[in-house]
């Protein structure tokens, strides 16, 4: 049994534990990981599923889990290749396991690497999971990680290797008519940023008159320069592909295909809220799901609206799927929605999944008998005038947690009294700070809990004015004294 040599803070975030590679991810941090796992999940004789995305040395880090598990006794199945998040998550929930260990950093740029842990609810962990976790990984860097060799482990019978896309694709032909979509005769246009969603949407839609065309669709450690995150700024060859004609839609999912970014047959992307509402309406109107929505506090007021409209409630939660998929269990609810492009749907996994949400989207398609275009336009006719920005402000490492609390202590005790010259109606400071202005506008900063990031929201009628709230509420920071390198437009 080995004890650490000098013991890191290992904190999870809003999913999981995340950080740089051979500076703070080591074998032996993730090694404590997986012993605090191991003691949390203790005389449970399920298995725990391991996983693991397409990161530098992302296999070799999960074995370490593995030996560690095994070690403990524990029987581990395997995802015997790179597969995406969802796809293991769903592994849980088909294989009856205790939980699931994902080493993945999600969307975050390639010096990273992490663990989300998925309970046996196929879900995100909560924050009492996660609490009890962290807990247990403290206790196995004071008093010592049980290992054994991998080859050992699976000699042993303790680490059974397992393919999971046969029942996986089971699964989503349960949630949507695949046979349809193959034969729809759709031109898809997959962007899986050399993540871990690489293959899928091909091989899920073989066999018919559908093509799919894969850009980014090898697997490169280093994402070659780019930022695995489906959004505007890091998809400009995808875009300008789709702006010279030939494809119904594009599709693109982060570093581990829980998120999913969309860019219409114009060449036009669809932001994550504007996607947020389209899946909301395509649930209520064309599938006839009728049940709550949960949305996070970052994600749309169209789908209050929408739920005005068809009369079903909508519920605000953190941000984080910790929160939206418990919220959505005890809500059964149709849809989970969160800003950064993660939607889970009623009848999966309480958790993102940028696989099924990519056919979900071409089921709209099919459904409304309209290009996205044009389905968005009826959007905008039912909710009205909606526009979203994101600004991220990166901070230095050093002395970030000094800033994030200066922040927050700022806007939490003396919040600006209004913004861009509408006067503020309400706040929420339970996580970041949310102002609710007079003209139904909304303005949001967070500090992230996984990179050394300020995220300033917000949400109101024209571009224009949410880039102004923005760029009003960052004035006002600076003004209190709090110097911000320059921003970045999401």
């Amino acid at each position: 049994m080995a004890t650490m040599n000098t013991p890191q803070t290992i904190k999870f975030g809003t999913d999981g534990w995340r950080a740089v590679i051979a500076d703070d991810f080591t074998y032996e941090a993730v090694r404590a990981v997986a012993q605090g796992i191991a003691a949390y999940v203790a005389g449970d004789s399920r298995p725990v599923v391991v996983g693991h995305d397409a990161r530098f040395s992302a296999e070799l880090f999960a074995q370490e889990v593995c030996r560690v598990l095994a070690a403990n006794g524990i029987h581990v199945i395997l995802c015997d290749a790179v597969a995406p998040t969802p796809v293991i998550t769903w592994t849980v929930v088909d294989r009856k396991a205790v939980g699931g260990v994902v080493v993945t950093a999600s969307h975050n740029p390639a010096e990273f690497n992490g663990i989300k842990y998925k309970p046996d609810y196929g879900g995100s962990a909560s924050q009492e999971v996660v609490d009890a976790i962290e807990v247990e990984v403290e206790r196995a860097q004071r008093e010592g990680i049980k290992t054994m060799t991998f080859a050992e482990a699976v000699e042993k019978g303790l680490v059974e290797k397992y393919d999971p896309y046969p029942a996986y694709e089971a699964q989503v032909a349960r949630r949507v008519d695949l046979a349809a979509l193959r034969s729809a005769g759709l031109r898809v246009l997959h962007d899986p940023m050399f993540g871990a969603g690489c293959g899928y949407l091909t091989r899920l839609l073989s066999g018919g008159s559908t093509t799919v065309h894969e850009v980014h669709g090898e697997r490169n450690p280093g994402f070659a320069g780019l930022h695995p995150e489906p959004i505007a700024q890091y998809l400009p060859e995808t875009m300008a592909t789709m702006r010279k004609g030939g494809y119904d839609l594009a599709i693109a999912n982060d570093g581990d295909a829980d998120r999913i970014g969309v860019v219409d047959e114009t060449g036009r992307f669809l932001n994550q809220l504007q996607m947020a509402a389209l899946y909301t309406m395509y649930l209520l109107e064309q599938r006839k799901e009728m049940g709550p929505v949960v949305r996070s506090l970052t994600s749309t007021s169209m789908l209050d609206e929408l739920g005005k409209q068809f009369n079903v409630p909508v519920i605000e939660t953190k941000v984080g799927f910790k929160f939206i998929g418990p919220e959505m269990i005890q809500q059964d609810a149709i849809i989970g929605c969160e800003e950064s492009g993660g939607f889970a749907f009623r009848g999966h996994i309480p958790e993102r999944d940028g696989i099924l949400a990519a056919l979900y989207t071409m089921d709209m398609i099919l459904k409304y008998g309209k290009p996205l275009s044009a389905i968005l336009a009826l959007l905008e006719e039912r909710v009205g005038p909606h526009a979203y920005t994101r600004r991220d402000v990166r901070f230095p490492r050093d002395g970030y947690e000094a800033q994030k609390s200066r922040v927050y202590s700022l806007l939490r005790e003396q919040p600006p009294t209004e913004v861009g010259g509408t006067g503020i109606t309400s706040t929420r400071t339970d996580d970041g700070a949310k102002l609710y202005l007079a003209d139904g506008s909304w303005v949001l900063v967070r500090m992230s809990g996984t990179e050394p990031l300020m995220r300033i929201y917000s949400e109101a009628p024209t571009l224009g004015r949410a880039q102004e709230l923005v760029d009003q509420l960052a004035s006002w920071v600076e003004s209190r004294g709090i110097a911000l390198p320059a921003m970045a437009e999401a």
